[in-house]
């Protein structure tokens, strides 16, 4: 049977392509890189792929704000392929600058009654740490025992390293209690680097298949990845959580394959 295969987003700015494309391949993905003005021309191509990767940087600078541009260009440049994509209930994550694009094209949270081929509105943010700086070091995290989300599935209390200075997630108190009570909140902060509302780290969409989160597990995929794995007591068949993820994901996505 052929493996998945994931398409890797880039455009000017991005800088973690390459360790998101090892991230998935060592979980089992066959994975390719397209430039975002490639996939414009031709967004038929987007049907080839069973997974999608916008992976962290600093797309277009982050001119305007972080993220920004990058999700104009996919809202409306690209809107009809993302819907159906995830229509298809095909995984989609962004990481860092990735989560920052998938809330401002209405992605993320994205809806459960969403009609036609339109993205839903922006509904939340990721905004200035309320420590007025760059907040770059590892962070603890827990998986929200409610969360609806296939990529943090047999994960609980978790470290993963943050690199952001605008990570700080948004939103009023009533959008923040829907996510809430439908599942949507996957991840939460239990040291909040960057004064989240609510601690909110990783969110999902209604369906749990596309996932937004600033911290960034492709950078934990190998146990000499954490600062502390010399004094580790882990067992020999430790996975670590960054590549529990994509595996996660990429076995979702095997079993679509199988039963389509």
């Amino acid at each position: 049977m052929s493996k998945p295969r994931t398409l890797i987003l880039r455009t000017a700015g991005t800088n973690c392509d390459l360790e998101l494309a090892h991230a998935f391949e060592l979980a089992g993905s066959d994975t390719e890189s397209l430039h975002l003005n490639r996939l414009i021309e031709d967004p038929a191509q987007l049907d080839r792929f069973d997974l999608l990767g916008i992976p962290g940087g600093f797309s277009y600078g982050d001119d305007i704000a972080a993220g920004r541009i990058l999700a104009n260009r996919l809202r409306h440049q690209l809107s009809t392929s993302l819907h159906q994509f995830v229509a298809a209930g095909k995984p989609i994550i962004g990481i860092c600058n990735g989560f920052q694009v998938l809330v401002k094209t209405g992605l993320l949270p994205g809806s459960s009654d969403a009609t036609g081929d339109a993205l839903p509105a922006q509904s939340v943010t990721l905004t200035d740490n309320t420590v007025p700086r760059f907040v770059d070091r590892w962070v603890g995290l827990k998986t929200d025992a409610a969360t609806q989300c296939i990529w943090t599935r047999e994960l609980d209390v978790i470290d993963l390293p943050v690199a952001h200075g605008e990570g700080r997630f948004v939103a009023d108190d009533a959008v923040l209690d829907q996510l809430e009570q439908s599942g949507q909140v996957a991840l939460r902060y239990t040291d909040n680097p960057n004064g989240s509302m609510r601690d909110i780290a990783g969110i999902c969409d209604p369906t749990g298949v596309v996932f937004g989160l600033m911290p960034h597990p492709e950078r934990y995929t190998d146990i000499t990845h954490h600062p502390t794995w010399t004094r580790s007591q882990q067992p020999v068949d430790f996975i670590p959580p960054g590549l529990q993820m994509f595996r996660n994901a990429v076995v979702y996505a095997e079993s679509k394959t199988v039963g389509a």
